[in-house]
C-alpha cells in the first residue's frame, strides 16, 4: 500500500457520505486526469495519474492528492511525448507497475463514489476510457458506471464563446490560474477542479445542479451540443460525430 494511497483512502474515508440532493456547488469532488502513450484506449495506455480530494469549503489548500506515474509496457507514441514529456527510458527507470497502480487509482475512485462524490476529468470520457482500457488490460476489475462532472461538457451549454474549449483556454476565459504547467496530469486535474467554481459564479444554474440531476443534466447537454456541432460540421460538407457521452 503506497502512502498517497493510503492517504486518499483515509481522506475519503473520512468525508461525509453526500445525499442525491446535493448542490454541484457545494459537493466535494475526485479530479482525474492522466497522460498517455497515445490516444486509442486498448492499444494505448496510462503512463501518468492524478486524483485530487476537493471539499469545497477548504479550496486548494485543503486539497488530498496521489500522484502515479507507470510503466506501461508499451511505447510511447513519439507525438504523445513531445506533449507530456515522457519518454519509455524514464518510464521503465521511475514507473511502477500498472497492475498495482492502476487498481490503487480504481479503487480510490470506487471508495468515492460510494460516498457520492464525483469523479471530475475534463473531458471525461478519455479518462475514463483509458482507464477502463488498461483495467482490462490487466485483469483487474472494472469500474462501476461512476457519477462524474465534465467542465468541458457544462461550459459548452453555458458558454456561447467561440474559439478553442482545450483546458487551458477554458481556465484562462474562467479566470482559473494554473498550479503548475498544462500537460503536467496534477497540474491539469487541479485546473480542472478549479473551473467549478467560477462557473458555478458566471452561471448559478450549474451550482444549482443537484447530484441525481447531474448525469442526465450532461448528457442533455452533450446531445444538444452534438446536434449544432454537427449541423455545422455539414455545412463544410465534412462527416458528423457519432460520440455519446457517458
Amino acid at each position: 500500500m503506497t502512502p498517497v494511497f493510503k492517504q486518499l483512502m483515509q481522506a475519503i474515508d473520512k468525508a461525509p457520505a453526500q445525499g442525491s440532493d446535493t448542490l454541484l456547488c457545494d459537493s466535494q469532488l475526485l479530479g482525474f486526469d492522466t497522460e498517455t502513450t497515445g490516444t486509442r484506449a486498448g492499444k494505448d495506455a496510462i503512463v501518468s495519474a492524478s486524483l485530487v480530494l476537493r471539499d469545497p469549503a477548504a479550496g486548494y489548500q485543503g486539497d488530498v492528492v496521489g500522484e502515479w506515474i507507470i510503466n506501461p509496457h508499451c511505447a510511447m507514441n513519439p507525438k504523445a511525448s513531445q506533449v507530456n514529456g515522457f519518454t519509455d527510458e524514464f518510464l521503465a527507470q521511475h514507473g511502477e507497475e500498472p497492475t498495482e497502480a492502476v487498481d490503487q487509482v480504481a479503487r480510490i475512485i470506487d471508495a468515492a463514489q460510494t460516498k457520492r462524490i464525483p469523479l471530475l476529468a475534463y473531458n471525461a470520457c478519455f479518462d475514463i476510457d483509458m482507464l477502463s482500457a488498461d483495467l482490462k488490460r490487466w485483469g483487474l476489475a472494472p469500474l462501476a458506471e461512476p457519477l462524474v462532472v465534465d467542465p468541458l461538457v457544462i461550459d459548452r451549454a453555458i458558454s456561447k464563446r467561440s474559439g478553442r474549449r482545450t483546458l487551458e483556454y477554458t481556465t484562462q476565459y474562467y479566470g482559473v490560474e494554473p498550479h503548475g504547467d498544462f500537460h503536467d496530469a496534477r497540474a491539469d486535474t487541479v485546473a480542472a477542479v478549479d473551473l467549478i467554481k467560477p462557473m458555478s459564479t458566471l452561471y448559478p444554474q450549474v451550482g444549482k445542479i443537484s447530484l441525481d440531476e447531474l448525469m442526465q443534466w450532461q448528457r442533455s447537454a452533450f446531445e444538444t451540443w452534438k446536434e449544432s456541432f454537427n449541423e455545422w460540421l455539414s455545412s463544410k460538407g465534412r462527416r458528423p460525430v457519432t460520440d455519446t457521452w457517458l
